[in-house]
């Protein structure tokens, strides 16, 4: 079971990656960040990142309550966040805990390497492996 570390250099190993970080989507605070960043500082993209996976986790429209029972599906209510440039995929994984979780994965991919099929596989393997503490 790979840690923090661990996990975002395996993370890398995604044809294209050109970097990862393990992010808290409520503070919007890098957990551990590995490789460049989009906009050349790591925290203002996890500030940013961490802006839209808010939006995915908390709105409504992404996580409708079940029509017959009224409740909400059990576990995280947004498997993944992708968001593609000109240049480059944004994968986002949010990574389900025992405890409160509210962190995720960000991969950042180069649209001409990269592959978002095998991230997106790569990702939920890592997420599902990934200790916390």
């Amino acid at each position: 079971m790979p840690g923090i570390d661990e996990c975002l250099l395996e993370a890398m190993t995604v044809p294209g990656a050109r970097g990862a970080a393990l992010v808290d989507w409520t503070s919007g605070l890098a957990l551990g960040v590995i490789g460049d960043s989009p906009v050349g500082d790591h925290e203002t993209t996890a500030a940013e990142t961490a802006e839209l996976a808010r939006a995915a986790a908390e709105y409504e429209s992404f996580a409708p309550a079940d029509a017959a029972t009224d409740e909400l599906p059990k576990g995280q209510p947004v498997e993944d966040v992708i968001v593609t440039t000109r240049t480059g995929y944004h994968v986002l994984r949010f990574v389900e805990t025992t405890f409160d979780s509210s962190v995720f994965l960000h991969l950042w991919l180069d649209r001409a390497t990269g592959n978002l099929a095998m991230a997106r596989i790569r990702l939920r393997d890592l997420a599902e492996r990934l200790v916390l503490g």
